[in-house]
């Protein structure tokens, strides 16, 4: 069988209806502003960076990524405030418990060992984000996208039991598989 390489990521996805909470953000921006290239995934934190996998062996990945995430235990964290990089990426601030970067490092050093990834430099400059417009948005809709966005965002409150595996498919982000965390 030929090696056919699919792409994917691995995140905190929001339980409802906090992530229709946040789609709807997103769906309102498009509506505002054009931007729709966050919407080709579900409103999410990502742990680690999309990567090439073979789809052959999809079923050893995700029973690896499985047992990695039956030792780790969930937390609680808040989204709250909006912040960006540059004027290329807006997004939802994180407040996060130590246990946010120790487990997505510790995730990060599994899948080097485990699963043959590279270390990103994003791998090593983790920065917990909610991203809620990325790629198109227009420089001169930029300072109006974030205030509108202020006016809208409240503290939203996530309890983390679950790891989500994001798949490509047809150019966009689907939930492949969840896993359980200790609770």
């Amino acid at each position: 069988m030929p090696k056919k390489m699919g792409k994917y990521f691995i995140a905190l996805v929001p339980e409802e209806p906090l992530r229709q909470e946040i789609s709807h953000l997103k769906h309102l921006l498009k509506e505002e502003f054009g931007v729709k290239y966050a919407l080709k995934s579900p409103p999410h934190i990502t742990l680690k960076m999309p990567f090439v996998y073979n789809e052959n062996k999809e079923s050893v990945l995700e029973a690896k990524l499985e047992s990695f995430f039956l030792e780790e235990s969930g937390f609680d964290l808040s989204l709250s405030g909006i912040g960006h990089f540059g004027n290329r990426v807006v997004y939802l601030r994180v407040k996060y418990p130590p246990d946010l970067p120790a487990l997505q490092q510790r995730l990060v050093r599994y899948g080097k060992r485990t699963l043959g990834q590279h270390i990103e430099l994003s791998d090593l400059n983790y920065h917990p984000h909610l991203t809620l417009a990325f790629k198109d948005i227009k420089k001169d809709h930029f300072d109006m996208l974030i205030e509108f966005l202020k006016s809208k965002v409240s503290r939203y409150h996530m309890a983390v039991e679950t790891v989500s595996l994001l798949k490509k498919t047809d150019s966009h982000w689907i939930i492949k598989n969840n896993f359980n965390l200790l609770k």
